[in-house]
């Protein structure tokens, strides 16, 4: 079964923890002072009421008649506090009840006799009852305050995440000048900034590893091209024959690999500029497509006129089309609609590494559609397409029916409206998903 998690951003945990920790506070604070306040009270009220009892048995062991209400042998007079005077003790004693205590205090006569005064604690009732309003406004504010503080210290840090997250996205997609640590910014430094140099020293070491791959990579392939070149021109000179054939075949194919190597390692080192001309793009598809496979069909949807460089473009084109022929089945279909170019055919589909990870090179995808090649034709297209500014897309069509699979592969090339001013291929850093 699929795990439910619940997504919440940082602003609002820290509030939620601030307001919680907040009321916990003020609610053990506030039964500690309401149990406080209750008991002085009745503390106070249990020490005037003895004291009027006491007054009140001097004056009638005088002979005189109680006042202030004062019984003697009161039979509502509790039995726990009965006892203790009949035993010669003063005391007092909490009578609890619904509207409010009642405070009863008594002392022994000389006679005998049990003199007692009991007073509500209807005033000390109607001060705590103040006592527990205030408490809870108190408590309310507490909350409140707390809850803004925490959405003015959550909001400052989720924001310098959400700039350091977009920096880094930035930095994956290929731009070699942002620097995370200067995009969160701010006066206060904390564990953000500490996380902020981290990833800028991984995405630096990640450049460097990848300037010295593409480097090593160059520098092989410039060191291949001349031995490959004189292979192949000694393989010219070979008698004609079936073994002339193979030596010939295989020494062209290594040839063919120095220079797509070359050409990827030029596409990395962002050196690369587009020589733009206005082309209508339906024409010029049309053209190539019918020199480079003229078995596929061509239809132009809506034709328009574009700037780019044609050499780069027919260099797309002719990898989408040596692609669909080699690891796809016909026929292979091109429309030109606007500005976008759709080459589909009608095999097994794109590999799911490439749906999600895009072109890798020396990756010819799953064994349905591995054969010759070594995964460099889609990575230079897609190179040669950021050079133009451009962005080109790959997905599956769908089967006929449930369950049935992709009917075709489709790389679909979307040509920018306006033409690029400083474009340039970078290297892109492959994040997992």
């Amino acid at each position: 079964m699929r795990r439910f998690t619940l997504r919440t951003g940082i602003r609002w945990k820290i509030t939620l923890a601030i307001a919680a920790v907040g009321a916990l506070t003020a609610l053990a604070l506030s039964l500690v002072v309401h149990s406080a306040a209750r008991v002085s009270m009745l503390e106070s009220a249990r020490e005037a009421e003895l004291e009027r009892v006491q007054f009140i048995a001097r004056t009638a062991e005088a002979g005189r008649k109680p006042i202030w209400g004062a019984k003697l042998n009161d039979p509502d007079l509790p039995a726990e506090l009965r006892e203790k005077a009949r035993s010669g003790r003063r005391g007092t004693y909490v009578q609890e009840s619904r509207k409010a205590p009642r405070v009863w205090a008594a002392v022994p006569l000389g006679n005998g006799q049990v003199l007692s005064l009991n007073h509500p604690f209807q005033e000390s009732a109607n001060m705590v009852r103040d006592l527990d309003r205030a408490l809870v406004v108190g408590s309310l504010a507490v909350v409140i305050g707390g809850s803004a503080l925490g959405v003015l210290i959550g909001g400052q840090i989720s924001s310098r995440l959400r700039k350091a997250a977009a920096a880094a996205q930035r930095v994956a997609h290929g731009d070699p000048d942002v620097r995370v640590r200067d995009a969160v910014g701010g006066v206060v430094r904390d564990e953000t900034d500490d996380l902020a140099r981290a990833v800028d020293a991984m995405a630096d070491a990640l450049q460097q590893r990848l300037e010295a791959e593409r480097r090593v990579t160059a520098d092989i392939a410039h060191e291949l091209r001349t031995p490959v070149t004189g292979l192949l021109t000694a393989a010219e000179l070979l008698p004609p024959g079936r073994p002339t054939e193979l030596v010939l075949d295989r020494a062209r194919a290594m040839r063919a690999l120095v220079e797509d190597v070359l050409e990827v390692a030029r596409l990395d080192s962002a050196s690369e500029r587009a020589e733009l001309q206005d082309v209508a793009l339906g024409e010029f598809v049309s053209r190539r497509v019918s020199t480079l496979m003229p078995e596929a069909s061509v239809r132009v949807v809506a034709d328009e006129i574009v700037s780019t460089d044609p050499r780069r473009l027919e260099r797309i084109l002719g990898n989408l089309l040596a692609n669909a022929a080699r690891y796809g089945r016909p026929p292979i279909q091109v429309d030109i609609e606007g500005r976008v170019v759709r080459v589909r055919d009608h095999g097994p589909g794109f590999p799911e590494a490439l749906l999600l990870e895009g072109p890798s090179r020396f990756r010819t995808g799953s064994t349905d559609r591995a054969g010759v090649g070594h995964g460099l034709g889609l990575t230079i297209a897609e190179g040669q397409a950021r050079v133009l500014g451009a962005r080109l897309t790959f997905r599956n069509v769908a089967g006929p029916g449930p369950g049935e699979g992709s009917a075709g592969a489709v790389a679909v090339l979307w040509l920018p409206e306006h033409a690029p001013t400083a474009t340039g291929s970078f290297p892109i850093i492959q994040l997992p998903g």
